[in-house]
C-alpha cells in the first residue's frame, strides 16, 4: 500500500506548489504588472516546468492569482477567527482584509485587463461572492441586533466602493481604517450607537 501514500504525497506537493506559485504571482503581479514567469518561479521555489504545467500561459497565472485572492477574502468571512469575534467587530475586521484586497485589485488591474482577453473571466462572478460574504457578516450583525435591518449586502458593497479608488502605492491604510469606521458607523442600528 505504499503507492497510494506516494499519490497522496505528490498530489499534496502539487497542492503546495500551487498555492505558492499563486502567493508569489499575486505579490509580484501587484508590485510590477509586467513581472516575468520565469522571475515568479524562481520566488517560489519551483521550477519553469511546475509554473507551466499548472498555468500554461501568463494570462492564466494572473486570472488564477486573482481568483485566489477573491476565494481567499471570501473565505475569510466564514473563517473561525471571525465568526469568534462579536458581529459588528467580525465585519469591521473583515472590511481590514477587504481593504488589502482593494489594494491588491488596484495594483493587478493592468495585468488583469490584459489577462482577460484572451483567458475567459466573468466579473459578475467577484461581485457575486462578495456580495454573499458580506450577506453572511451583515445577517449576523442584523440577527444580533447591532446592524440596520434595512440594509442589503449590495449596499454594503457599494459603501466600501472606495476601497478600489485609494492608491495602493499611497500610505491608504490609515485612509482605509478612517472610511471603513465611517462606514461601519454608519451601518449600526440607533441602540448599537447608543450603548
Amino acid at each position: 500500500m505504499p503507492e497510494p501514500k506516494t499519490e497522496v504525497k505528490k498530489r499534496a506537493d502539487a497542492q503546495a506548489n500551487y498555492d505558492r506559485i499563486l502567493s508569489v504571482a499575486l505579490e509580484a503581479l501587484t508590485a510590477d504588472p509586467d513581472a516575468s514567469l520565469n522571475s515568479i518561479a524562481k520566488a517560489a521555489g519551483v521550477g519553469a516546468g511546475t509554473l507551466y504545467r499548472h498555468f500554461p500561459t501568463r494570462d492564466h497565472l494572473v486570472v488564477a492569482a486573482y481568483r485566489h485572492e477573491v476565494q481567499e477574502l471570501v473565505d475569510a468571512a466564514s473563517s473561525p477567527w471571525i465568526t469568534a469575534l462579536p458581529p459588528t467587530v467580525a465585519l469591521r475586521t473583515w472590511f481590514d482584509r477587504m481593504a488589502q484586497y482593494g489594494m491588491t485589485k488596484a495594483g493587478l488591474m493592468e495585468a488583469l485587463e490584459a489577462a482577460t482577453k484572451s483567458v475567459p473571466f466573468e466579473r459578475g462572478e467577484i461581485h457575486e461572492v462578495l456580495t454573499s460574504a458580506i450577506a453572511l457578516l451583515l445577517e449576523r450583525g442584523q440577527q444580533a441586533g447591532e446592524l440596520r435591518a434595512d440594509l442589503t449586502a449590495e449596499d454594503v458593497l457599494l459603501a466600501v466602493g472606495f476601497l478600489w479608488r485609494l492608491d495602493p502605492a499611497s500610505d491608504w491604510r490609515p485612509q482605509a481604517a478612517r472610511l471603513l469606521d465611517l462606514v461601519v458607523d454608519g451601518l449600526r442600528t440607533a441602540a448599537a450607537v447608543r450603548a
